[in-house]
């Protein structure tokens, strides 16, 4: 390896140190989520509904004997979801819905257990009651929709690409021909890359800040996932991190549920639409990927999904 090339993996790591702790938390355990997040004194409160009742619903039934709601969700998105690893506090956009389903549910949002489940393991962790609910990026799509319920949409994303800022040729999925390309496994967008990009070197991890790691260290060449999930890395290194291209898919996030549950997946798509309309959906953006710089979008149309 050249003295060039050492150098510059060295900066890499140390980049990579740096947003995997946040400028305050050690380094050296892979994977480390980042530090930094949305102020939480400028999160939006949300109301609690009273005499919430579902007792068709054995998910919110259960909930409700034990006192709180148990929501699986990611640690590793900045701006989505992602977890302090000096408090244990998880934050982001996704948190956010979470919370305010959880207040549409009658459960006080303090009263939420977040708990982080791998993109793999999200269908398994609902069917065997690991978690109640799960709001982390997850993509509505038909396969899934064999195995959970989902509510929603209530984001809209499309799948990108993270590079770092000198490259010049990487410019789409047309461009990654041979090229090292990170993605979490058992994710929507690494089954797309795999399937329709069948040329691009393909590497995999339980969690994209991994890829990320692995990108500022140039052992990969490209990351790819949901722009909504690369805008937050790219903001937390703009010298270092850019997103390119067109998105090239639709992604509509969901609310997983157990299969079968069709009374909490109807109650929380009518707790969706009353609070995009009460003003919270775009609080909740505005507070938390908004700070990317990116202005929230038209929340998605809202669909019962009878199939699921």
């Amino acid at each position: 390896m050249c003295p060039a090339t050492r150098a510059r993996r060295a900066l890499g790591a140390a980049l990579a140190c740096l947003l995997a702790a946040g400028l305050a938390a050690a380094c050296g355990k892979e994977g480390s989520p980042p530090g930094k997040g949305p102020a939480p004194e400028r999160l939006p409160h949300y109301r609690v509904a009273r005499d919430v009742r579902l007792p068709a619903s054995p998910t919110w039934t259960r909930a409700k004997r034990r006192g709180h709601l148990v929501v699986g969700v990611k640690e590793d998105q900045p701006y989505l979801g992602e977890k302090d690893p000096a408090t244990g506090t998880y934050a982001g956009f996704d948190i956010e819905i979470a919370k305010m389903m959880s207040a549409s549910l009658g459960f006080p949002p303090r009263s939420v257990r977040f708990r982080t489940i791998a993109s793999a393991n999200r269908e398994t962790a609902l069917q065997n009651g690991q978690i109640d609910l799960y709001v982390g990026t997850y993509t509505i799509n038909a396969g899934r929709a064999k195995l959970v319920g989902f509510a929603g949409p209530y984001y809209l994303a499309g799948q990108s690409l993270l590079v770092r800022r000198a490259e010049d040729d990487i410019h789409g999925p047309g461009d990654l021909a041979g090229r090292r390309v990170c993605s979490a496994a058992g994710s929507t967008p690494y089954q797309r890359l795999k399937a329709d990009y069948p040329k691009a070197v393909l590497v995999a991890y339980d969690t994209y800040s991994v890829c990320v790691d692995n990108l500022l260290t140039y052992q990969v060449d490209a990351v790819t996932t949901d722009d909504a999930i690369l805008i937050g890395y790219a903001a937390k290194a703009p010298r270092e991190l850019k997103v390119v291209g067109k998105p090239f898919s639709e992604e509509p996030y969901g609310i997983g549920v157990p299969r079968g549950d069709t009374a909490l997946r109807l109650a929380l798509d009518d707790a969706l639409r009353a609070r995009e309309r009460d003003g919270d959906w775009k609080k909740a953006y505005d507070a938390t990927l908004g700070l990317s710089g990116v202005p929230a979008p038209h929340p998605p149309t809202i669909d019962r999904h009878p199939a699921s």
